[in-house]
């Protein structure tokens, strides 16, 4: 079991159950990074504001600093190529704050997340779906964009997973109900998530 699954469940160990899906997300992730494709991330309310916590864990050092090799270095120069980090493209739809709201305006809002990922995703890139039910209908419709697009699909549910679970490559199921619960758990899943790629794409 990788080390940082590990201190997971030790320090959560009601999530020993998520083990296996923890692990196969880190290689839904890792295979996207390393072909160069991109994360798409969703979720309403505090999911909302999990998706730009875990994207910004990405998008710059998170545990460590990552440095740049010489030759970007050389392509930026000195000052730049001292200052900026490496980093991991991921894009969280709710933070598309302008857009949301036109879209909720002039369109139908269920759609918002399922148009987002229709105009930025790409074939091999990850969607992410956050979801405490499973249920929140512009995440399925997302969901079902995504595949059609031919991206993969990772969710992070509640114990019951919903309709999700079914539109998932991997579902990550905490074993909680209460919305507060469910969100508690979902942030040290993403911190672990994040760790596990550090380590693969920067390792110290």
């Amino acid at each position: 079991m990788n080390e940082h699954i590990k201190q997971l469940t030790k320090d959560y160990p009601q999530l020993e159950s998520c083990a296996a899906e923890i692990d196969s997300a880190f290689e839904l992730l890792a295979g996207c990074f390393r072909s160069g494709a991109k994360l798409l991330l969703a979720g309403n309310g505090g999911s909302a504001a999990d998706c730009g916590h875990w994207a910004g864990e990405l998008l710059k050092g998170f545990r460590r600093r990552r440095p740049l090799g010489p030759k970007e270095v050389d392509m930026l120069g000195p000052e730049l190529g001292k200052n900026i980090q490496g980093g991991l493209p991921a894009v969280p739809l709710p933070s598309l704050v302008s857009f949301a709201t036109a879209w909720a305006n002039d369109c139908a809002p269920e759609y918002v997340f399922a148009q987002g990922v229709w105009a930025l995703g790409s074939e091999g890139d990850v969607f992410a779906g956050l979801s405490t039910s499973g249920n929140s209908a512009n995440i399925l419709r997302a969901a079902e964009t995504a595949a059609a697009r031919g991206i993969k699909v990772l969710g992070l549910t509640g114990a019951d997973g919903g309709e999700l679970a079914a539109l998932c490559e991997v579902c990550i199921r905490v074993p909680e109900s209460e919305v507060h619960r469910v969100q508690q758990l979902h942030l040290p899943v993403y911190h672990c998530l994040c760790l596990m790629v550090e380590d693969e794409f920067f390792p110290a």
